[in-house]
């Protein structure tokens, strides 16, 4: 099976890499109804984000309900129609070489701590790593492939039935190719659709028809990514940062609130002349806002990892295998013998809740290396949670309709910060 794991695991000393807005709606209930191989690196530079967990019920954020429109009357089912991957390309591209973890060991006697050393090996020399053997069957992937071909064919209409509410930070819907790419002249090419975890908490969150149509097969992915892949990988960086094996799993329970979502996701073909207006107004790197990100494998090339050697190289499909990317990526033009092939995505995106603050982890490995700074060992210092660090970099990065410059630029709140944009 071919999967992309993008991981980011936000541990080690909160620096240059932290921010958060929070921004509730006083006085408004929440909503009490419910709701692979890959590339990945979990970084331990000083830019990364910290959490620790509390399962403290009032530590848990009020957000506004969803608002439901009503449906598009139908008639038909959504047509799916299988989905392929392409051909992959035959340009000689600079690949990045992955080092491999294999979940199928993660139940042997012994087994998680071997994939532990493997995974510190890999995060501490390289940055991230290919994950092979997850338990996913590919059909399962290319069927969830063919549910977002056929939802990018839909009319604008039903599309927008229920966009992203960026005004709130919140990324459940509908985001359209809309926004402008500075002044010139071209727009994203970008399309995606967010769908939560299927739980209580966000059972009013509206469906698109394609998800209404296919909800139980989409819920049943939805949940084994985590079972199968995510909880696996919380459970060996627990083991590496010397806390007790279900610490990070536990802070990203998958039957709690947060923004985890299943996404699918379209690069729309453009010319090779607005690939280049757009990427000569900004070509850098950005990190994701959450812990880990899965991307499966659809053989268009196009997605850049900045080594730890800080040169930019390509992720390539494995045959049988998925990866684990690093946190800074990128999105460049693809070769030539692809540019007029969209780049249909699949990924999953796990992100700490509304019970995760969000500081440094209680690791005795960064204790010793000196990575937790004072005020993160200060139990009565007021702390964000997850929740509110996710919307507030949602709301910074995507509510507005122009794409701006933000070279030399960071996203700063109380004492967190992250760089906006890499070289």
């Amino acid at each position: 099976m071919d999967i992309w794991l993008a991981t980011q695991v936000f541990w080690g000393v909160v620096q240059s890499h932290r921010y958060i807005v929070k921004h509730v709606r006083d006085n408004i209930e929440h909503a009490t109804v419910p709701a692979p191989d890959l590339v990945a690196t979990w970084p331990i530079r000083s830019h990364s984000i910290n959490y620790s967990y509390t399962g403290d019920a009032d530590k848990k954020i009020k957000t506004a309900p969803i608002v439901l429109q009503p449906a598009v009357a139908h008639e038909l089912d959504v047509p799916v129609k299988p989905w392929a991957r392409p051909q992959k390309t035959s340009e000689p591209l600079e690949y990045a070489e992955l080092p491999k973890i294999d979940l199928s060991r993660f139940d042997e006697p012994g087994g998680k701590q071997e994939l532990a050393d493997q995974l510190y090996d890999a995060v501490t020399r390289v940055g991230f790593w290919s994950v092979v053997n997850t338990g996913i069957d590919d059909d399962r992937v290319l069927r969830q492939f063919s549910f977002g071909n056929a939802f990018f064919e839909e009319p604008l209409k039903e599309k927008r039935r229920f966009p992203c509410n960026f005004a709130e930070g919140e990324y459940f819907g509908y985001r359209e190719n809309s926004r402008w790419v500075g002044d010139t002249g071209v727009k994203e090419n970008v399309e995606m659709l967010n769908i939560p975890k299927p739980i209580p908490a966000y059972a009013n969150v509206g469906k698109h028809r394609i998800v209404e149509q296919n909800w139980d097969e989409i819920a049943s992915f939805h949940r084994d990514l985590f079972d199968k892949v995510i909880r696996k990988l919380f459970v060996l960086i627990s083991i590496i940062l010397e806390l007790p094996e279900n610490y990070l799993a536990d802070a990203h329970a998958y039957d709690e609130e947060s923004d985890d979502h299943l996404r699918y996701m379209i690069y729309n073909t453009r010319t090779q002349e607005d690939w280049d207006r757009a990427q000569a107004y900004s070509k850098g790197g950005h990190t994701d806002f959450g812990s880990l990100t899965l991307l499966f494998s659809q053989h268009v090339a196009g997605l850049q990892i900045r080594t730890p050697e800080g040169e930019w190289k390509h992720v390539s499909p494995v045959d049988g295998g998925s990866f684990i990317k690093s946190t800074i990526h990128r999105v460049v033009t693809p070769p030539r013998d692809q540019i007029n092939i969209p780049r249909l995505g699949l990924l999953y995106f796990s992100r700490p809740g509304a019970s995760t603050l969000m500081k440094t982890v209680p690791s005795p490995l960064l204790d010793r290396l000196g990575l937790i700074p004072p005020e993160d060992k200060d139990s009565e210092k007021p702390v964000v949670s997850g929740t509110e660090y996710v919307r507030a970099r949602v709301k910074d990065v995507h509510y507005k309709a122009i794409l701006d410059r933000r070279e030399g630029t960071s996203f700063e709140f109380k004492g967190l910060k992250v760089p906006n944009y890499y070289e």
